[in-house]
């Protein structure tokens, strides 16, 4: 019960919501510190090439479209007043006015005009406002108008005893307020009285218009008048209540004739050319201040407002309209459509309904509180899926029609039945008499149902995120699932399902997958597939128009639709510049939805965004090189050195470090530039598309160089493409002079190189002279020493010769001694020795013949060359018997051997070996034949 109490009271508290719904056009919100100077702006003007500039309590600000620049106040005061006249900047602060030119480098220079004139300011005098006419540029204090002559340098002063409080410039004429005395022209250089009516002289003038040939003041409490034949007479518009409760203190008229006017303390009034109010914007609105100091219309009709807090600049002719729910009441929309003439839109807080192109405040359906996930119109009829379940909508009434928790879409089987996908599975609804019932839940099938597409009456597809794609064949009675069979495809996070052209399509980051009807299967369609960016996917929703025939995709730069092709049968695909962190998306819960003619609906997170597809063209716009900085470090200040941009430079190698800066000035909130370049001479191919305005080429080697810069805003490219040459100069050590050097050094070096390699060479040559001579003498020393070695063989040989002739001779001795002593022992035995006698004589002779030992002797010598002698030094007392039978011992004869050659027996040739040991002094242990052996 006390739930139910509660639910009750909640929807009568719903009941009665209302929420503004007031839909404006996109505002863009620079804080201070993201312009970097301080809270107040006082006024606001732009240059030539759409740069806008901003007098502000720290400086003048400079706006590009990318980079916010200051530039301090030249006297360290407030500047409260710009204007660009003939691309020149004038600012005027404390006791102080001026230009400001851009020089070669891309910086402004300040020249004081002030200063160069002499002028002499009052005491705290402050220059709060600048217009240029023809030839001439005027400066306004509260108590003076410098009209300074552009051409001749000079000046003249229009002094006040009252305050000047504004200066105007209506078409070709200067008019001016001075208080209490009413309002004043500037005629040939003087002051002529226009009018000193008492609602002139009783109100500040905010300013002053020309329409219909009238002259229209806007004053500060009380609104619009005019002067018509002398009179000051109430201009009565349908704005004049609102005015009456604000305070005006800034205001502007727009090319189109219609006003801005900026109040103290609730934001800006646009009004019409008639005074109609077209949007009152304020800090609850949109703004991010309600104080508006100044108002300012740039060449594309953007408004920019100078606030006590900050700049904000509306997109007055923007193609879009944004309805934001600042505080929460309404939510994130899901669902949206137009029907009978209002405007209906599902969030996730419930259902809320306005008359359509009413300034009328969204109202909440009672007994819609929850999540809406659809709006469907079938049959004319409008259904709201919800997370209560399904809801049949008549204007501001919501009758639920299944309480069944979660519907998710509904679609149309046949002529009498309706399915949808819930929570739990897919349901049918069945007409009735007076409206729609359950008829059945298909049996079989709980899966949850977002996604869902009807093949024919009896087949039908569901997606399911995680689970994939499941086709479902239907039995007759159409309540239960026969066949359940999931296709084999991809599956993930933020897919969908749809019909389109009778075909099904399937959709995720890979891309749009087509069922082909004859084989069955899902198939990548490549031209589909182009809807989705890999790199800037969000989610595969897919969304289709049936009312238009388009199929709508989103993406991070933007929305994308297909069409078909008017030419041909193969649809084309076009792109709509809107960036999601603007388009506040609900991932996966994307929507879009057509109004009229070209007008569409998207809804996001905190509102929606309606835009028209006519208007949504990007105007042509140019890309421009702001400044090119040079640098010898890449994050040293000190180091840094501006480039003159108007003709190509050369750089020393140390500051190969090259900073570019560029920008396209488009202020339109959803307009995103995105820029492209390339350096010829180190990168020949375009860079990928980058939002960073700048770019930084580091550590460059020497050599010729282009850079070239080009943008696009959605796929729209900019007009021109910036180019900027220049040369890094080779580095010292490879400099012309230190190349004339090298040459210089490499000659010396060679000459040096020469002359050593030719000392050298003699010096080798040299040492091969030596050493060929000392080869030489070796060789020959070798040839002597092989020559020697030869005679030496040789000698050897013949004392081998000698030594076997010397061994036949004395073995020949031995034989013919041993025969002739056993041929006298064989005579001695004969009888008669007489007769024999002289036989043995002969024999005698024969054995002691000195022939046969001076024979040996000689052989002896000639084979062991001075033995003989130095056995006699030796041992000089021995005898010539001696000698012998050293002899015979020196051929290492046997006793029994030299006994035959002494013609003695055995015996007394020891006898002789013992006395001649004693000749030679030899001990008992010593061997004779050893010691004669070693002589």
């Amino acid at each position: 019960m006390k739930l139910t109490k509660f639910l009750s009271f909640v929807a009568v508290i719903y009941s009665f919501l209302i929420v503004t719904a007031q839909e404006r056009p996109p505002i863009q919100i620079f804080t201070p510190s993201q312009y970097g100077a301080e809270n107040q702006n006082w006024s606001i003007s732009q240059a030539k090439n759409q740069s806008i500039f901003i007098a502000n309590n720290k400086g003048l600000l400079e706006f590009n479209g990318a980079k916010w620049r200051v530039y301090a106040s030249p006297n360290k005061t407030i500047i409260r007043s710009v204007a660009v006249i003939n691309n020149v900047i004038y600012t005027g602060s404390f006791r102080e006015f001026g230009l400001w030119k851009r020089d070669n480098y891309g910086n402004l220079k300040y020249t004081s005009l002030s200063q160069q004139l002499n002028i002499p300011f009052l005491e705290d005098e402050e220059l709060w406002n600048i217009i240029g006419i023809d030839d001439y540029v005027l400066f306004q204090s509260l108590n003076r108008i410098y009209i300074y002559n552009t051409k001749n340098k000079s000046y003249s002063i229009i002094n006040s005893q009252d305050t000047i409080y504004r200066l105007f410039k209506v078409d070709d004429s200067i008019y001016f307020q001075k208080l209490t005395n009413g309002l004043f022209e500037i005629v040939n250089g003087e002051a002529r009285l226009v009018s000193n009516h008492n609602i002139i002289k009783q109100n500040l003038l905010v300013n002053v218009f020309k329409k219909n040939n009238k002259l229209f003041f806007l004053t500060e409490d009380n609104g619009f008048y005019y002067l018509e034949n002398n009179e000051i007479l109430p201009w009565q518009i349908p704005a004049s209540s609102s005015l009456e409760k604000l305070r005006i203190y800034s205001s502007k008229k727009l090319k189109d004739g219609s006003f801005v006017l900026g109040s103290i303390s609730d934001g800006i009034l646009l009004l019409s050319s008639t005074g109609e109010i077209l949007h009152k914007i304020n800090q609850k609105s949109g703004l991010s201040n309600n104080t508006v100091l100044s108002v300012f219309e740039d060449v594309e009709n953007n408004i920019w407002l100078g606030l006590e807090n900050g700049i904000n600049c509306i997109n007055i002719k923007s193609p879009f309209s944004i309805y934001n729910d600042t505080e929460g009441h309404i939510g994130a929309v899901n669902a949206s459509v137009l029907h009978d003439n209002y405007l209906y839109i599902g969030t996730n807080q419930g259902l809320f309904y306005k008359r359509y192109k009413s300034n009328e405040d969204f109202k909440f359906i009672n007994g819609t509180q929850g999540a809406v996930w659809c709006l469907n119109i079938i049959d004319n009829q409008l259904f709201c899926g919800h997370n209560s379940g399904t809801f049949l909508v008549s204007k501001n009434q919501a009758n639920l029609i299944l309480n069944v928790q979660g519907t998710w879409n509904i679609k149309k089987l046949n002529d009498s039945l309706l399915i949808q996908g819930n929570y739990t599975g897919l349901y049918l609804l069945e007409k009735g008499k007076n409206t729609w019932k359950l008829r059945n839940k298909i049996k079989g099938f709980n899966i949850s149902s977002r996604y869902f597409e009807v093949l024919n009456s009896k087949n039908v597809f569901v997606s399911h995120e995680y689970k994939g794609v499941f086709n479902i064949t239907l039995n007759n009675a159409l309540n239960e699932a026969v066949k359940i069979s999931q296709e084999a495809i991809e599956t993930g996070l933020k897919t969908s399902l749809i019909k389109y052209e009778n075909n099904i399509y399937y959709s995720q980051i890979s891309g749009v997958y087509k069922y082909n009807k004859t084989d069955k299967s899902f198939e990548r369609d490549s031209i589909f597939s182009q809807l989705f960016n890999k790199e800037e996917y969000i989610s595969g929703k897919l969304i289709v128009d049936n009312q238009t025939n388009k199929l709508w995709a989103t993406s991070v730069s933007g929305l994308s639709y297909m069409a078909s092709s008017k030419l041909s049968n193969t649809p084309k695909i076009n792109h709509i510049a809107i960036p999601s962190h603007s388009r506040n998306d609900v991932a996966g819960y994307e929507n879009i939805t057509h109004l009229e003619q070209n007008k569409f609906l998207y809804g996001n997170s905190t509102g929606y965004i309606i835009f028209n597809l006519e208007q949504v063209k990007q105007k042509p716009f140019k890309v421009y090189l702001n400044r090119v900085i040079n640098s010898a470090f890449k994050n040293r200040n000190d180091s840094l050195i501006f480039v003159n941009t108007s003709k190509a430079q050369k750089f020393k190698y140390a500051n190969n470090n090259i900073r570019f800066t560029f920008s396209v000035p488009e202020y339109q909130k959803y307009a995103l530039a995105e820029y492209q370049y390339q350096l010829e001479g180190i990168q020949n191919t375009w860079s990928k598309w980058s939002k960073k305005p700048e770019e930084f080429f580091e550590n460059l080697p020497h050599g010729n160089y282009t850079f070239k810069v080009r943008a696009k805003i959605g796929s729209t490219p900019s007009t021109n493409t910036e180019t900027y040459s220049f040369t890094i100069q080779r580095p010292w050590y490879i400099s012309n002079t230190m190349m004339i050097c090298y040459g210089v050094m490499v000659l010396l070096f060679s000459w040096f190189m020469h002359n050593q390699y030719k000392r050298s060479f003699k010096k080798q040559q040299k040492k091969l002279i030596i050493k060929k001579q000392r080869e030489l003498e070796l060789k020959e020393l070798e040839n002597k020493e092989q020559l020697t070695r030869f005679k030496n063989d040789k000698l050897q040989q013949d004392i081998e010769n000698k030594n076997r002739e010397l061994g036949i001779s004395t073995m020949n001795l031995i034989k013919k001694n041993e025969f002739l002593n056993n041929l006298k022992k064989e005579l001695q035995n004969v009888n008669d020795v007489k007769s024999i006698k002289r036989v043995i004589n002969i024999i005698d002779k024969n054995i002691n013949n000195t022939d046969d030992w001076h024979l040996f002797e000689e052989a002896f010598n000639n084979a062991d060359k001075n033995f003989l002698k130095k056995i006699k030094q030796l041992h000089p007392e021995l005898t010539s018997n001696d000698l012998r039978l050293c002899a015979y011992l020196r051929l290492n004869l046997a006793s029994k051997e030299i006994a035959p050659l002494l013609n003695i027996s055995p015996r007394s040739v020891e006898v002789k070996r013992y006395r001649l040991r004693k000749k030679m002094n030899l001990k008992h242990e010593a061997s004779l034949t050893n010691y004669i052996l070693s002589v």
